[in-house]
C-alpha cells in the first residue's frame, strides 16, 4: 500500500517532555517584527521632524503632526507584526494535528507568541533608549543649566510678574491728586535698597515659589501668606499695600489656573496615550494571529510568499 505524501511534511506526536511550540520560528518572527518596527518608527520620526518648523506660518500644525504620529505608530506596529506572524506560521514545523481547526489554532498561537516576544523586545529597547536619553541629558544639562533654570520652574513667570517694579505703570498712570498725602507714596530708595541687601534675590524668589506651590496644592492662599506676599511686593516694587494685595490675588489666580490647565493637559495626554497604546497592541495581536494562520495555510499548500511581487512562472 503506497502512502500519499502531503505538500508539507507532517510530524507525529511529540515525545514526552517535548512541546508543540516551535520557539525558533517564534523568536525569528518576534525579532523580525521588532526590527521592522524600529526601522519604521525611525523613518516616521524623521518625516515628522521634517514637517515641523520654528517659523510662524510654516510647517504643519501640532494637531496634524500628532494625528499623523498616532496613525503611523499604530500602522507600522500592525504591519511589523503581520510580517513577523506570517514568518512564524510559515516556518512552524507541522505536527500530526487531528483537524484543520487545530492546525489554524496552533499556527495562530505561534503568531500570538511572536507578538509577545516582539512586545518584550520593544519594551526593553524603549527602556534602554530612555536610559541613554537620561544619560545624555545629564551631560548636556551641565552646559545649559544657567539658561534652562529660568524655564524649568513653572512658577518663574508668575514670580517675575509678582516682583515686577511699578515704576513703568506709575509713569503711564494719571498723576495723583494734590490732596493725596505723601504718606502713600512709594517707599524711599534707601529703604528698598536696604531690604534688597538683607534678602538675596534668589532666596526671596525661592521662598515665594514655595509659598505659591504650597498654596496651589492646598487649593487656597492663606490670609497670613497673602499679607506677607503683599508686604514683600509693596517693599520690592514701591506700590501701596492695597495695590500689592490686588497684584498678589491676580498672580495667584493666574498661577492656580495655569497649574490646573497643565495638570489637566497631562492627564488627557496620559489617557490618550494609554488608549492608543492598548488599542494598537490589541490590533497587532489580532494581526499577528491572522498572519500566522495564513502563513501556515501557505506552508501546507506550498504557496510561495510573493509579498505583492508576482511569482515567476516558466512558460
Amino acid at each position: 500500500m503506497v502512502e500519499v505524501s502531503t505538500p508539507a511534511a507532517s510530524r507525529g506526536v511529540p515525545a514526552p517532555g517535548s512541546s508543540f511550540v516551535e520557539w525558533g520560528a517564534v523568536i525569528a518572527g518576534g525579532v523580525l517584527a521588532a526590527a521592522i518596527s524600529f526601522v519604521l518608527l525611525t523613518f516616521g520620526s524623521a518625516v515628522g521632524l521634517s514637517m515641523t518648523s520654528p517659523w510662524q506660518g510654516s510647517g504643519a500644525s501640532a494637531k496634524t503632526i500628532g494625528g499623523m504620529a498616532v496613525f503611523w505608530t499604530i500602522s507600522q506596529q500592525i504591519g511589523a507584526f503581520l510580517i513577523g506572524g506570517y514568518v512564524a506560521g510559515r516556518m512552524r514545523a507541522r505536527w500530526a494535528e487531528p483537524n484543520q481547526d487545530e492546525i489554524e489554532f496552533r499556527d495562530g498561537l505561534h503568531g500570538g507568541l511572536v507578538w509577545a516576544v516582539g512586545v518584550v523586545i520593544g519594551a526593553a529597547v524603549l527602556l534602554s533608549t530612555a536610559g541613554s536619553i537620561v544619560k545624555t541629558g545629564t551631560q548636556v544639562g551641565g552646559q545649559i543649566a544657567s539658561s534652562a533654570a529660568a524655564n524649568a520652574d513653572p512658577l518663574a513667570y508668575q514670580i517675575d510678574t509678582l516682583l515686577r517694579p511699578a515704576s513703568a505703570a506709575a509713569a503711564s498712570a494719571p498723576r495723583a491728586s494734590t490732596s493725596t498725602p505723601p504718606a502713600t507714596a512709594a517707599p524711599s530708595a534707601n529703604t528698598t535698597s536696604a531690604a534688597a541687601a538683607n534678602t538675596p534675590n534668589s532666596d526671596l524668589r525661592g521662598e515665594l515659589t514655595r509659598v505659591f506651590a504650597r498654596s496651589i496644592a492646598n487649593g487656597s492662599l492663606a490670609d497670613n501668606d497673602r499679607s506677607y506676599l503683599a508686604s514683600v511686593v509693596a517693599q520690592r516694587t514701591g506700590m501701596p499695600q492695597q495695590e500689592a494685595e490686588r497684584r498678589v490675588n491676580e498672580v495667584y489666580t493666574e498661577a492656580s489656573r495655569a497649574a490646573k490647565e497643565a495638570a489637566d493637559k497631562a492627564r488627557r495626554t496620559a489617557v490618550l496615550t494609554g488608549f492608543v497604546t492598548a488599542a494598537g497592541l490589541l490590533i497587532s495581536l489580532a494581526a499577528a494571529w491572522w498572519a500566522a494562520t495564513r502563513g501556515g495555510h501557505h506552508r501546507d499548500n506550498a504557496i510561495p510568499a510573493r509579498f505583492m511581487v508576482p511569482a515567476y512562472r516558466k512558460p
